[in-house]
């Protein structure tokens, strides 16, 4: 299940053990591209939440963690910053990212 991230639950979620966090925007067109990627890896995998961040509706968030572009990927460990990614990945490639940085 992916989740949707907000201003007001955003430090909760990346808290858990490994939080994969996709900063979006609605009118992007890669953006688009990753998100039945994502779908498949959140069905595939247990052991990884994956949340959505709106960067219109969450510009301070995009700001906070340096989102120059779209889509941009933060792979976050108990809360911290561990890897960041921008761009559309296929789920091989973001499988592989994923757990080269876990």
């Amino acid at each position: 299940m992916i989740k949707h991230a907000d201003i007001d639950s955003f430090n909760d979620i990346i808290n858990d053990d490994l939080v994969l966090v996709d900063f979006f925007a609605t009118w992007c067109g890669p953006c688009k591209m990753l998100g039945p990627v994502l779908e498949d890896i959140s069905s595939d995998r247990s052991n990884l939440v994956i949340a959505k961040v709106d960067i219109d509706e969450c510009s301070s968030l995009a700001k906070e963690y340096g989102v120059m572009a779209v889509p941009t990927l933060i792979l976050f460990k108990n809360g911290k910053e561990i890897a960041k990614q921008t761009g559309f990945m296929p789920k091989d490639m973001l499988t592989s990212w994923i757990e080269d940085n876990r």
